[in-house]
């Protein structure tokens, strides 16, 4: 990270009433077919062009955000995807997310990324083929993992928690961060029936994969929160953590939506939303002159009641939308930091899987 980058970084932190984090939905094209996924169905060619994009991004830095996330549809796809992330790097901690089938041949694109997010759900094949909906796309992402690390790049693991492979989460855990491999969580959700309104469709209904046990969910939630004591490659805070097994031992939710104000979220068409499940109330390059606005405020205190979705990212920044708890990310980031730091030049690993 440069210095110019820190800098801005510490000092956005430090600012009260920000949108610190930015999901960029930047296409909905995808080479996936993925059970959990609603995207893969609805592929749509039309989306913003570079100079668009970048335009868009310097409307961020304008706002003071200190994350983007840029993910679809499969964003490597994009045959500029390279000169987007290298802008986006300068300035914003920048995470792209792969389903682990393009990662390996974009390495020059992703080098100055902060995290490279790839989709695997678990140490199975044929249950990971089977939840990605592609035959050999096991072996393609644990194959792409492996020439990340080799080449220095901050390749990370996103697996989405689900009845599929709720009991197999801490071996999956265990297996990358014996290789020095940070992991970091999405929790299976999914959106209503399309509405016409809605910004973009993600999640889609799947009785297989719906979390049933949950008892099984809560002590997944302790034994992660014991793992994180002992190793800071496990990238979830323990405040959200506690707030999902919260969520599966009651019902209860301990956190308030802040859509709207520490998140929103960007669609391939430049069009700005609370979340995904809410309907467009701006375009990106409009939103300046909206986000102090009397419309925004009043749609902030509704959004702030929402209990329609559990998805991980909104849960995380609805925690942590704020000074202190961006003190708190920095706290946990800074542990990551350090251990990058002492890791020694990667050498040849191994990812067979004695089956």
């Amino acid at each position: 990270m440069t210095l110019e980058k820190a800098t801005r970084i510490a000092r956005c932190s430090l600012l009260p009433n920000r949108p610190y984090h930015v999901q960029w939905l930047i296409t909905r094209k995808c080479n996936y077919r993925c059970k959990s996924c609603n995207v893969w169905h609805e592929q749509e060619q039309k989306e913003l062009s570079t100079d668009e994009i970048i335009e868009g991004l310097n409307v961020l830095r304008e706002l003071d955000v200190i994350e983007v996330v840029f993910s679809g549809g499969l964003p490597l796809l994009r045959n500029d995807i390279g000169e987007i992330l290298e802008y986006a790097s300068r300035y914003f901690i920048t995470t792209v997310y792969d389903n682990g089938s393009l990662a390996a041949t974009k390495t020059e694109a992703l080098r100055n990324v902060d995290f490279v997010a790839i989709s695997l759900d678990t140490l199975d094949p044929a249950k990971n083929d089977f939840a990605k909906g592609v035959s050999g796309s096991w072996n393609t992402a644990m194959k792409t993992i492996e020439t990340l690390y080799e080449q220095g790049i901050s390749v990370s693991i996103s697996p989405t928690i689900s009845q599929l492979n709720l009991y197999e989460i801490v071996d999956l855990t265990k297996y990358f961060l014996e290789k020095n491999i940070p992991i970091w969580y999405c929790l299976y959700s999914y959106d209503n029936p399309m509405d016409s309104s809605q910004l973009f469709a993600i999640g889609k209904e799947n009785d297989i994969l719906r979390i049933t046990d949950k008892e099984g969910m809560i002590k997944l939630c302790e034994a992660l929160m014991k793992m994180k004591m002992h190793n800071s490659n496990v990238l979830i805070t323990t405040k959200t953590l506690e707030a999902v097994k919260r969520l599966f031992m009651d019902g209860k939710r301990i956190w308030k939506c802040r859509a709207l104000q520490s998140f929103f979220a960007i669609d391939h068409r430049g069009r700005v939303a609370g979340c995904h499940l809410r309907k467009p109330v701006t375009s990106i390059f409009d939103l300046p002159s909206m986000w102090y606005s009397p419309k925004f405020e009043a749609l902030r205190k509704t959004y702030s009641e929402c209990d329609r979705c559990t998805y991980l990212c909104y849960v995380f920044y609805s925690l942590h939308g704020s000074v202190l708890g961006n003190f708190q990310i920095a706290q946990d980031r800074w542990r990551y930091a350090e251990s990058l730091l002492k890791r020694h030049k990667p050498t040849l690993l191994s990812f067979e899987r004695n089956r």
